[in-house]
C-alpha cells in the first residue's frame, strides 16, 4: 500500500551552490587548463544568443559565482569585474538574431558556445557546458552538466559574464530603437515589448523573424537604414 504524501511545506528550501569539484576532478586526471562555459539570450524575441569562456583561477576564484539568474543586476555587474580581474582567461562571442534565423537557437547557442572556446587566450583540455548538449567543433574534450551554472564555478562565471555583455548589448539597442524598451526587457516577449511590435513592427537583424509571433503573425519585418545588428 502506496504512503499517503505529506502536504507538510520543507522546512528549509536546500539550494545547491557551485563548487570547483569537477575542475578539480580534471586537474586530477590531468585535464587543465578547466573552462566552463554558458550563454544568455536563447528566449527572447531580439537580439543575439552570448555565450562566455571562462578558465578560473584556481588560487583566486571570486566569492558569490552563482548561476546569473539567481543573482541581481548589481550583483552580477559586481562579480563580472570580478571575473575579468581574477580569471585566466575568458572570452565572449555571439551569434546574431540573423544567425540564429538561418539555423535553429540550440545550434546558434552551441555555435556561439564554441566561438567562445575557440577565443580563449589559453587552449583549455577540457569545457564545461550547462545544459544537456556538447557544442560540436570544440578544440579540446568536452563535458555538458545539466544544471551546470548551479553546480560549477566555472560554468557560473560563463553564465555571468554572458549574461552582463548580453544585457550592455540590450541596453545599447534601446538607445538606438527608442520606441521597444530594449533596456528594460532585454528582447524578451514582455507586455511592452510585443506592444511596440505590435505598433512598430520587428526591426530588420534585431528581430528573430523565425521565432512566434513573426512565424505565424505574418509581420512584414522593418528595414532600417544605419543599423548592421549584432554578431
Amino acid at each position: 500500500m502506496a504512503r499517503p504524501r505529506s502536504d507538510s511545506p520543507l522546512l528549509f528550501e536546500i539550494v545547491e551552490k557551485p563548487d570547483f569539484s569537477f575542475e578539480t576532478k580534471a586537474m586530477a586526471e590531468g585535464l587543465w587548463p578547466v573552462a566552463g562555459m554558458d550563454e544568455a539570450g536563447r528566449g527572447p524575441l531580439a537580439g543575439p544568443v552570448v555565450a562566455a569562456a571562462v578558465v578560473l583561477d584556481p588560487a583566486n576564484i571570486p566569492d558569490g559565482l552563482d548561476d546569473s539568474k539567481r543573482l541581481t543586476h548589481l550583483q552580477r555587474e559586481a562579480l563580472f569585474l570580478k571575473i575579468l580581474g581574477s580569471a585566466l582567461a575568458v572570452s565572449m562571442a555571439s551569434v546574431s538574431a540573423e544567425g540564429i534565423d538561418a539555423s535553429n537557437i540550440l545550434k546558434a547557442s552551441l555555435e556561439a558556445m564554441r566561438r567562445a572556446v575557440a577565443g580563449l587566450s589559453i587552449r583549455p583540455k577540457l569545457a564545461l557546458a550547462d545544459g544537456r548538449d556538447v557544442p560540436p567543433g570544440l578544440p579540446c574534450e568536452g563535458k555538458a552538466l545539466i544544471k551546470g551554472d548551479q553546480r560549477s564555478q566555472s560554468i557560473a562565471a560563463a553564465s555571468i559574464v554572458a549574461k552582463v555583455m548580453r544585457d550592455r548589448m540590450m541596453c545599447g539597442c534601446g538607445s538606438h530603437h527608442a520606441h521597444y524598451g530594449f533596456e528594460l526587457h532585454m528582447g524578451y516577449a514582455t507586455v511592452r515589448h510585443r506592444t511596440a511590435i505590435d505598433l512598430h513592427g520587428p526591426v530588420a537583424r534585431l528581430h528573430r523573424a523565425s521565432f512566434a509571433p513573426f512565424r505565424f503573425g505574418g509581420t512584414e519585418v522593418l528595414e532600417e537604414e544605419g543599423f548592421s545588428g549584432l554578431d
